[in-house]
């Protein structure tokens, strides 16, 4: 199971992380992934279990921070980070 949010509610979470500093406008050049272990997701802030796969990577520019994130609010940060027009 991912996050029991739904992909809109994840989106505009995203969304206001971005805008606000919480989540990062880089890429992570190198990630990984694997069963989680009660971390919470950057995302949207629930818990990822042991049943439930991990995405994590650090970000290399500016100040080195580490990520940790559901498969789907990874590819929906990863999605949002790039939108044309978005404000940084």
């Amino acid at each position: 199971m991912d996050s029991p949010l739904d992909s809109t509610t994840i989106r505009l979470l995203i969304r206001q992380k971005l805008a606000d500093g919480r989540l990062p406008q880089n890429s992570i050049p190198r990630v990984w992934g694997g069963a989680g272990a009660g971390e919470a997701c950057d995302a949207c802030e629930v818990i990822i279990t042991p049943a439930e796969f991990i995405m994590e990577g650090v970000t290399m520019s500016g100040e080195q921070r580490a990520l940790q994130l559901h498969v789907r609010c990874f590819y929906i940060w990863d999605d949002e980070r790039i939108k044309p027009g978005r404000k940084t």
